[in-house]
Formats: structure tokens, C-alpha cells, sequence
């Protein structure tokens, strides 16, 4: 079941783990992105770009996903996808607010309440593929927890959702044509499974 977006807030910088945080920070440095003032620090990006498209089309070939679980307020409550903060990374090193906006956001179509996940929440996975090859893996908990995110940016209303951070990249970042991302409930024995293709523009100018 698809639900209106009215606002969407992409956290980024959430991790707990200092070490792993710093990876990441250090994983854009390399491709020349600064980085954040605040951490964890919210963009907020059109709520347009919220899709669950099997495909989306971008600008140039120096955009990569990075699979991340995402919170979608309903009118009566909580619930949790999966979706992919897809991010142009030549725009990055200008601003993150801008390569932010660049992107399409696919996010999966089935959704799960997260009352029936909170109780567990510290076993769920997240994983990502590009083109085959695994390019993330690791826990839910290696981002700050949904609380600790809605704590920090205000509760969500009705309509809100927010992607809650990612997870270090497998060999550094990297784009591709086809990404797929899962989030797994290995107690409910459940995933939430996407993939979509990435259709490259050319660039005229």
C-alpha cells in the first residue's frame, strides 16, 4: 500500500559509531564532498521526488544509491519502508543540499508498522546490491534509532516521511544501472525488497 508525501527529510550523518561515521565522512572527502557542520544534520528535499518507480532517469553518469530504511508518518501511524537516497555525486561536491535534490528517492511500495518491529528493532538488516555485486550490508543499529532521529528533527505529522541514513559502501561509491535494496526482519522471517533501473541522460552542456 502507497501512501501521499507531503514533506520529505533526508537525515544524513546518523550513525552511532563514531569510527564507522568518520568512514563515510572520509568516503566523500575523497570525491571532494565537505563535511557536514552538524551530525546528524535533515535536508529537506521536494516531496516529488518520493517514488516507487521501477525506474528513475538522471543527469550524467556520477549518481550511486545507498540503501536506507525510511519512516512514513500515516494519519494514524508509523510505518517503515526501504528506499534508496539516490545522490548526485558530481553535484555533491558543490553542495549536498543541491545533489540531494537531483535525485529521484525509489522507495518500496510495502511498508511495515513499526510497532511490530520495534520490539526487535536491533535485528533488523539492510542491504544493498549494485548491479549484482553486494554494496552495503550491516544492522539497522549502526544509524541512530527512529526515536533518537524524531527526537533530534521534531515528531513526524501526517504525511512526513524521512529517509535515516546509510550504511559505508563495499570498495567506495559507486553508481550502476540496476540497484536493489532488502531490509530484512529475520524474527518475523520478512523482507522488504526493491530494485530499479538508472537511466542516464546525456549531458549537452
Amino acid at each position: 500500500m502507497t501512501y501521499p508525501i507531503t514533506e520529505l527529510v533526508i537525515a544524513g550523518w546518523t550513525g552511532r559509531d563514531e569510527a564507522a561515521l568518520r568512514k563515510h565522512i572520509k568516503e566523500l572527502e575523497e570525491i571532494g564532498v565537505k563535511p557536514p557542520k552538524t551530525t546528524p544534520i535533515f535536508y529537506r528535499v521536494a516531496a516529488s521526488l518520493f517514488t516507487h518507480a521501477a525506474e528513475i532517469q538522471v543527469s550524467g553518469p556520477d549518481t550511486s544509491g545507498e540503501v536506507e530504511f525510511v519512516l512514513v508518518k500515516t494519519a494514524d501511524a508509523l510505518r517503515v519502508a526501504v528506499g534508496s537516497d539516490h545522490t548526485d555525486r558530481k553535484a555533491e561536491t558543490i553542495g549536498v543540499s543541491l545533489s540531494k535534490q537531483l535525485c529521484a528517492k525509489p522507495v518500496s511500495a510495502d511498508s511495515w508498522s513499526y510497532e511490530e518491529v520495534r520490539p526487535h528493532w536491533e535485528k533488523l538488516m539492510l542491504r544493498s546490491w549494485t548491479d549484482g555485486e553486494l554494496y552495503q550490508e550491516g544492522p539497522v543499529t549502526a544509524m541512530r534509532s527512529p526515536e533518537d532521529l524524531m527526537a533530534r528533527y521534531g515528531k513526524l505529522a501526517a504525511g512526513q516521511a524521512m529517509f535515516c541514513g546509510t550504511l559505508a559502501a563495499k570498495g567506495g561509491i559507486r553508481g550502476g544501472a540496476r540497484f536493489r535494496m532488502e531490509l530484512e526482519d529475520p524474527v518475523l522471517r520478512r523482507k522488504l525488497s526493491y530494485e530499479y533501473a538508472v537511466k542516464i541522460l546525456p549531458v549537452e552542456g
